[in-house]
């Protein structure tokens, strides 16, 4: 208990000093350039879309995506101008503006920012919206590492593939669990930080891991290697469908987002089909 009650210290503690020590301006992020599908793949990744949400979706027309409930959201003709402009007011289209990389990488090359595209009427239409109590129903407990118990959403599987992810880490052995426990965090009725759109841990969708082993661009710079989450983890949660924030130039390196659309496009890309 003891121990579990200092590392706790030690997270919360790396967090306000993060905090406490960010610069007033968040500083200029280079931005690796846009790489959008190709319309032929494009309609693929509307195809997996409705294929991975299958509750919800029902098709598209290439214009639109049709919900189960009669509703249509327009999937956006023209590709956003600016990263800026992809967070801020994020298209369906704009969820493929750069390819997520499976796999370890180079975080000290420009990067992109893959899956940081969160179109508000997708999420909340799939997730519910947190500001009026739609979230926190959907929301269950699930066994983490190390025997922990956190609570995520149950809409979409996304708990189970949680549960997966937390069988895997466990496998990985005892030299891992200081990354996963304590957490920093999974449902948190917020937006992202500096912008209006809401955050995937809004739909209780999101988890952020150990604080200490990871660091958000808008807090100081990106974390060496050695110190940073080690990529058996990365690998773990990709297989089961999260995305990893420290792939992003606006890195967030201890947060992970359930997003099977974007791993599936991926694992197509990677595959050549």
């Amino acid at each position: 208990m003891l121990a579990i009650s200092v590392a706790t210290l030690l997270n919360a503690a790396a967090t306000l000093y993060a905090r406490a020590t960010a610069p007033r301006q968040p500083p200029p992020i280079a931005v690796a350039p846009m790489q959008w599908p190709s319309d032929e793949d494009f309609a693929r990744d509307l195809d997996d879309l409705i294929a991975i949400y299958p509750d919800f979706l029902r098709g598209h027309d290439g214009a639109h995506l049709f919900w189960r409930d009669g509703h249509r959201t327009p999937i956006g003709g023209q590709r956003s101008a600016t990263p800026e402009t992809i967070v801020a007011q994020p298209t369906i289209r704009d969820l493929y503006a750069w390819p997520y990389p499976l796999g370890p990488v180079d975080t000290t090359e420009p990067m992109g920012d893959p899956g940081r595209a969160r179109p508000a009427e997708l999420f909340t239409r799939l997730y519910g919206d947190c500001a009026k109590g739609d979230v926190e129903s959907k929301l269950t407990a699930v066994r983490w590492a190390a025997g922990r118990t956190v609570r995520f959403t149950r809409v979409n599987g996304a708990a189970d593939a949680l549960a997966a992810v937390a069988r895997e880490i466990d496998a990985l052995g005892p030299d891992y669990a200081r990354y996963v426990w304590p957490i920093s965090g999974t449902y948190n009725c917020r937006n992202i930080a500096g912008s209006d759109s809401k955050s995937m841990h809004a739909y209780g969708a999101a988890i952020d891991l150990a604080a200490r082993y990871g660091a958000y661009w808008r807090w100081g710079s990106r974390p060496a290697r050695e110190r940073a989450i080690p990529w058996p983890i990365i690998a773990a949660f990709e297989r089961h469908g999260f995305i990893w924030g420290g792939k992003w130039a606006h890195f967030d390196s201890f947060h992970f987002e359930f997003r099977p659309e974007i791993i599936r496009a991926a694992r197509r890309r990677a595959s050549g089909r």
